[in-house]
């Protein structure tokens, strides 16, 4: 059975800080240069997670309402920006996020849009929007193909993953139309690469929520494919690359 998206990372939340890619920092620039993105705006930035995405938006000076409904998750946020005064933690949902209505001039998702209710998300993103609010989805898109190591990397996680099939998140220009529909939006493309040994290939592996943890009977036999593809394809140095694009779509909801 499928785990539900609010509880899917509540047991490998240490991997997903220590291993999970970050945000160009280029994503700022864009929102700056295309949505006139200000240190005064206030932003819900919903499934927040550990904050990688809300870290950025607090360096650029904003109030930030980190809306995140997994508890270990939140926790880790609140403990990794604690040195930020301006961050307010919220425990909700896309869906129901608790806060007022009108009240955030941006909302942004990052790495999370493919688990909402797309529907009820959008409806609420509408409600606590200024009119003339922006919606800001970003996602880490791993190039599946790019390389041999990447294309051996696919196949690990077709073969061993407990439901990487049905969830990884190919479908997201759906969710995009979706969430959009029937107003426009844009979307921008920019590069990101992780370099990592095998201790390092292992933590990004085990923070995917559909990587086998111990005990799985599936969790021994990934982990002997990853070191032998690693074998294959690692640099001298024992490095490989996980290349990225990220995709930022923008727009306004009405």
């Amino acid at each position: 059975m499928t785990q539900a998206p609010t509880a899917r990372f509540s047991d490998r939340v240490g991997d997903y800080v220590r291993y999970r890619p970050g945000y160009p920092p280029a994503v700022i620039e864009l929102l700056r240069d295309q949505c006139a993105l200000k240190p005064s705006h206030d932003i819900a930035d919903i499934a927040s997670g550990p904050g990688a995405f809300t870290r950025l938006l607090l360096e650029n000076g904003n109030c930030v309402f980190a809306v995140e409904p997994n508890a270990e998750m939140r926790e880790a946020g609140i403990r990794l920006l604690q040195s930020f005064d301006r961050l307010t933690s919220v425990a909700g949902t896309a869906e129901e996020t608790t806060l007022p209505s009108a009240s955030v001039d941006f909302v942004t998702a990052a790495q999370a849009a493919h688990w909402f209710d797309r529907s009820r998300a959008r409806a609420e993103f509408v409600r606590i929007l200024k009119p003339g609010g922006w919606c800001i989805l970003v996602w880490n898109e791993r190039r599946t193909f790019a390389t041999p190591f990447l294309r051996d990397y696919e196949q690990l996680l077709l073969t061993y993953g407990t439901d990487y099939k049905e969830v990884r998140h190919e479908r997201t220009t759906e969710t995009i139309h979706e969430f959009f529909a029937p107003a426009p939006y844009q979307e921008r493309v920019f590069e990101l690469r992780q370099q990592f040994d095998f201790g390092g290939a292992a933590g990004r592996l085990l923070s995917s929520s559909y990587a086998p943890l111990a005990g799985h009977p599936n969790h021994a036999p990934m982990m002997a494919e990853l070191q032998r593809i690693l074998r294959a394809h690692a640099q001298q140095n024992g490095i490989v690359d996980f290349e990225y694009n990220t995709r930022v779509y923008y727009g306004k909801l009405s």
